[in-house]
This record gives C-alpha cells, sequence and structure tokens, in this order.
C-alpha cells in the first residue's frame, strides 16, 4: 500500500491559550502519544512542513483580516478582536503552520505516491471565516487545503465532510457560492455558533452543494451514519470528488466536554472506511484528514488512534 502521511507540525506547541481553556496544548501533545504509543505513528512516513505564506491564506481569507491578525497578535493581544478566540506570541506562526501543513499533505496526495494523510495540528480552522476568526480558531486549513487543490493544482471538485459536533460555519461561508466544493456536515443544533440548518444549502452557482445534518443532543451512531448513508453517498456519487478531506473534530465522541454526541471509537473508524470508499471510488484514493475539535484528552487519544487505525488498514 502507498504510504499514509502523519504531519504534526512543533510549532501547535507554541499557541498558548489561558490556564483552563478546553484548547490547550495539552491535545497535540495527547495525539502524539496516542499515535506513538500504539505503534501508528511508526506506519506513517512523517513529514515536515512551512508556514503558509500570504498569498495562500488569501485563498480564503480577506487580506485585512489577516493583517488584522497579524497586528494583534504581533501586539500582545491575548484574543483576536473578530471573535472568541484567545492567541499569544506563537499563535501566529502555529496557524500560518496549521494551514502549511494541510497544503504540504494535499500536494502530497495529489503528486503521489502518498494517497491519505493525517494532519495532527492547532489552533483548529472550520469556525475561521473570510474576514473572522472565531471559535478557537484564526485561519480555516481545511478550507484553504481545498482552495489549494483547486486553484494551484487544477481540481475541478473537492468534498470536505465535517463530523466536528459543532458546524463549520466558516468553511460553509467561503464555499457558499462555489460549485466546486461539496461541504457536507453532521452537527449539534441547536449549539455553537448556531448555523447549519438544513435549508441552508449553498447559493448562486454553489446551489445544492451544502448540505447540512442538524441533530440534537445526545444523537449517535444510528442518526449519524444514517445521514452519511442517505445524504452524503448519494450526493457524492453525483459529485464524483477528485479529493476528500476531512474536518476531523473528534469533540462528537461520547463524553466530550463541548458536545453532546454519543459516537463510539469504533463509529469514527466506520465513518473513515466509508469516506475511504468514497475515495477509491471517485479520486484515486485520496484523502486528506485534518484535527479539529475534541477536548477531553482520553476521548481525543483514542478516537484519533481509531480514526488513524481505519486510514492504516
Amino acid at each position: 500500500m502507498p504510504p499514509t502521511l502523519l504531519i504534526a507540525p512543533e510549532s501547535s506547541r507554541d499557541h498558548r491559550t489561558p490556564h483552563g481553556h478546553p484548547e490547550r496544548v495539552e491535545r497535540f501533545e495527547a495525539v502524539l502519544r496516542a499515535l506513538r504509543s500504539s505503534g501508528l505513528a511508526g506506519r506513517m512516513q512523517a513529514r515536515d512542513c512551512e508556514e503558509a505564506g500570504f498569498d495562500t491564506l488569501r485563498l480564503c481569507h480577506g487580506a485585512d483580516y489577516i493583517e488584522l491578525v497579524e497586528r494583534e497578535i504581533g501586539a500582545g493581544n491575548r484574543m483576536l478582536s473578530t471573535g472568541d478566540t484567545h492567541v499569544g506570541r506563537g499563535s501566529l506562526s502555529a496557524a500560518r503552520m496549521a494551514v502549511g501543513a494541510v497544503c504540504s499533505a494535499v500536494d502530497s496526495v495529489l503528486k503521489g505516491p502518498v494517497k491519505q494523510a493525517f494532519c495532527a495540528l492547532r489552533p483548529p480552522g472550520h469556525h475561521a471565516r473570510p474576514k473572522q476568526g472565531m471559535g478557537f480558531c484564526v485561519f480555516n486549513s481545511v478550507a484553504i487545503g481545498a482552495r489549494h487543490a483547486i486553484e494551484r493544482h487544477g481540481l475541478q471538485r473537492v468534498l470536505i465532510v465535517d463530523w466536528d459536533v459543532h458546524h463549520g460555519n466558516g468553511t460553509q461561508d467561503i464555499f457558499y457560492e462555489d460549485p466546486s466544493v461539496l461541504f457536507f456536515s453532521t452537527h449539534q443544533s441547536p449549539w455553537y455558533p448556531g448555523t447549519g440548518m438544513r435549508d441552508e444549502t449553498g447559493e448562486g452557482a454553489g446551489a445544492g452543494t451544502t448540505i447540512n445534518c442538524p441533530f440534537p443532543a445526545h444523537t449517535g451512531r444510528e442518526e449519524i451514519f444514517g445521514a452519511f448513508r442517505d445524504r452524503l453517498l448519494p450526493a457524492a456519487e453525483a459529485f464524483a470528488p477528485e479529493l476528500v478531506m476531512i474536518s476531523a473534530g473528534f469533540d462528537s465522541r461520547l463524553g466530550d466536554p463541548l458536545g453532546q454526541f454519543r459516537l463510539a471509537d469504533a463509529d469514527f473508524a466506520e465513518l473513515t472506511e466509508l469516506l475511504q470508499d468514497v475515495a477509491d471510488k471517485h479520486a484515486h484514493g485520496r484523502l486528506v484528514s485534518a484535527l479539529e475539535g475534541g477536548y477531553s484528552l482520553a476521548g481525543l487519544a483514542s478516537s484519533v488512534e481509531s480514526h488513524v487505525s481505519a486510514l492504516l488498514g
């Protein structure tokens, strides 16, 4: 089998949040510890990456917003003025490196021989809108990676699947009128950030390429798998993506402090296999997964282990 890539930028440790904040450096450390102790990391091909430059960030974010982030972090601000995202001195480099990690993963799976990649990174990205950081997110790494695949590799169709318990409002906003990206999300509702209703389906040329599956608290395997089976698979069949990307949020796992879904570790493995099948059928097996949420350290570690184990087969 072609190697599966692991990109885990050390700068993820430099994004520091206040004591007691759920999005903390221990998340990154728990993920790496689980992958190493299980032997999974040893079966993957590790790769370094570079920070994303201004032009790459501009693929999805406005210049004024990027400059605001640089200015506010440089001034020592502890929170972005655009929303609920704590930052520190190392946060700009970490956020740029998170984007660089996903873009490097995209480059690798499109050029080969690598076919799959998992990016263990912080800060997360799926709440970052074109001109607004929010929900712990600075730049939208997965969205930029998808646009990178389209603009710089010539792909015409990318599928983004977001199974985080929170709706990826930033990713939705970026591609809401863009028919080149099919965005599919299962998420708790009502819940932060209050978006992702079923009737939010895209506009203009992008009409029909946003699929939201909101579910109430305590939703579990039956409902989530039903949405994947009944809504995602037919849409993916019609769309025929050339690349599959996952906003892999593990706060949809049972016991997460910031979510009330009831998925188990084995469920993430099966969802991963389902998306591998989509990638095998339409995208020559090309799949890139990037870490989003997940705030129980033990739960995050075990669910990532299950996800990556499924990637490796």
